[in-house]
């Protein structure tokens, strides 16, 4: 049996096709996506990378001038690779857990070379620089002065080091191109030997679209060319040395002033709420504008009903609106008309021949459970009120 609130397949295509749409493209957006990024390329600070962000330009003039560059991606061969003549640039010291960054401090400190930390933040900077302290951005000048007497930076000049800043408590470090009196190049010796930790506050100078600017070229190649052998530590997250209880939680990978950014938007949304949930006043009766019939309602709630598959709630509301008419027509009161012990008694002095236990399931029993049962109440209603009107 087709009811009137039954969708064609017109119609169901009509109210869904924009949800359809923006799926079809979602997933052409996707694969757009996945064709772009399969192209050869290697990420940040990758010396394989000709990318703008990669470091490919440092690595070819490195190499002209004779220093080979090795590209390692796990502590094991970095840990391996160090030696008086290398120097260690590690990409990302942020990456690396607690118990990575100790490692690996182990390793480089008696080695004699050179380790290059890029942009190392708190996370990394009691670890692989004991007695340094690190400040975050604060301005956006990144092109700064040397303002040190560091042979490397003074030959160099100006260059875009402005980013993490740094202080240390070390009398014998070469705190260069300072920002608000603190360094974005330190270079801290060794305690024993010859070799030496060189903080680096930004990347910019390592990058293939910033080489070119002001003594970036230079600084560069001073600081990675002065040992004949470079290695180039990418941490990835592939590596199994980093399974460790050290490894960072979801709060310490959360951007500073997280806790008071979330406090403020849940402050605004509270307002908000506040806002859009006062009251005017007092509820006041409106004439509609236009009258709308019953059947038009009734026709409206049913649709609404079979879209939500509210057969209980349907039912239950048939059930409820016959017991009100029935309550007056066999004496009942309209108060006890939804009670079984005052209806049921009434109705089968009325129709002795229907039975109690029979009228019981009719109007106060289980939903339905489906469409035709529901249906079929609906009819076994109707008879019982004209039943009951007749007798």
């Amino acid at each position: 049996m087709t009811t009137s609130s039954a969708l064609t397949a017109r119609q169901i295509w009509t109210r869904n096709r924009g949800i359809a749409l923006a799926i079809v493209l979602l997933l052409v957006g996707a694969a757009v996506i996945a064709v772009i990024r399969s192209q050869t390329k290697h990420g940040n600070l990758d010396p394989r990378s000709a990318d703008p962000r990669g470091s490919r330009a440092v690595a070819e003039l490195l190499a002209d001038r004779g220093v080979t560059t090795r590209l390692v991606t796990t502590l094991d061969a970095a840990r391996e690779a160090v030696g008086p003549d290398t120097t260690l640039l590690v990409a990302v010291p942020d990456l690396l857990t607690h118990r990575q960054q100790t490692e690996l401090a182990r390793a480089t400190a008696p080695s004699g070379g050179r380790t290059v930390l890029v942009a190392p933040g708190d996370w990394s900077v009691g670890r692989l620089a004991p007695g340094v302290t690190a400040s975050p951005v604060t301005t956006l000048e990144t092109t700064l002065d040397p303002g040190c007497a560091l042979p490397e930076a003074r030959r160099a000049g100006s260059a875009e080091t402005g980013g993490i800043r740094y202080r240390t408590t070390a009398d014998d470090a070469d705190a260069c191109y300072p920002s608000e009196r603190r360094a974005t190049l330190l270079r801290l010796p060794a305690a024993s030997g010859t070799g030496d930790t060189v903080l680096l506050g930004a990347p910019d100078i390592l990058l293939n679209d910033r080489l070119d600017q002001q003594g970036n070229a230079s600084l560069a190649l001073q600081l990675l060319g002065s040992r004949p052998h470079l290695v180039w530590y990418l941490p990835s997250p592939a590596d199994s040395s980093a399974d460790d209880a050290g490894r960072r939680s979801l709060f310490d990978l959360l951007p500073p002033g997280w806790l008071w950014g979330t406090l403020q938007l849940f402050v605004a949304a509270l307002l908000a709420a506040l806002w859009r949930g006062r009251r005017f006043g007092p509820l006041v009766p409106e004439r509609l504008p236009v009258v709308i019939r019953a059947s038009e309602t009734t026709e409206g709630r049913a649709r609404l009903y079979r879209k939500a598959d509210a057969r209980d709630r349907a039912s239950a509301v048939l059930r409820s609106t016959a017991r009100t008419r029935l309550a007056p027509l066999v004496g009942v009161p309209a108060t006890q008309a939804h009670t079984p012990e005052a209806l049921l008694p009434a109705l089968s002095t009325r129709l002795p021949d229907s039975g109690e236990q029979a009228l019981r399931s009719l109007l106060f029993g289980e939903p339905p459970r489906d469409d035709a049962a529901l249906i079929a109440l609906t009819d076994r209603l109707d008879a019982l009120e004209r039943e009951v009107r007749r007798s």
